[in-house]
């Protein structure tokens, strides 16, 4: 690979350009935390040859999503699984085409809610 196919790829949001200290500085995290969200396999960084860690734009986002979570007192498991639910969302959003017909949804699909009950009527 030469100089010229490296910079070309800088721009690729999915080529790991970042050393997890460069990374943990640019979210203003730890290391410890980007390990943990790896262990919870929130996201999973490449390795170098040498066998460091090496994340890409899109693994920083899907980390200070999942920091803003933490940040907010969810636990790092509950902000894991939050973030990936979101990702596969906005995935579900984008490859599903909006028809546009003003149709109304079909009624025997219609998820209908119970009302709460007070907690106060709950046994333990």
């Amino acid at each position: 690979m030469t100089a010229d196919d490296s910079y070309g790829r800088l721009d690729d949001d999915d080529y790991p350009a970042y050393t997890m200290g460069r990374a943990a500085e640019m979210l203003g995290t730890t290391q410890g935390f980007l390990r943990a969200l790896g262990e919870a396999r929130l996201i999973t960084p490449l390795r170098s040859a040498g066998g460091h860690r090496r994340y890409s734009r899109y693994q920083l986002r899907i980390a200070a999503r999942a920091r803003e979570l933490v940040d907010q007192g969810t636990p790092v498991e509950a902000a894991c699984r939050i973030v990936i639910l979101e990702d596969q969302l906005e995935d579900a959003q984008r490859i599903t085409p909006s028809t546009g017909t003003g149709l109304a949804p079909d009624p025997r699909f219609a998820v209908t809610r119970r009302p709460r009950r007070p907690s106060s009527d709950f046994r333990k």
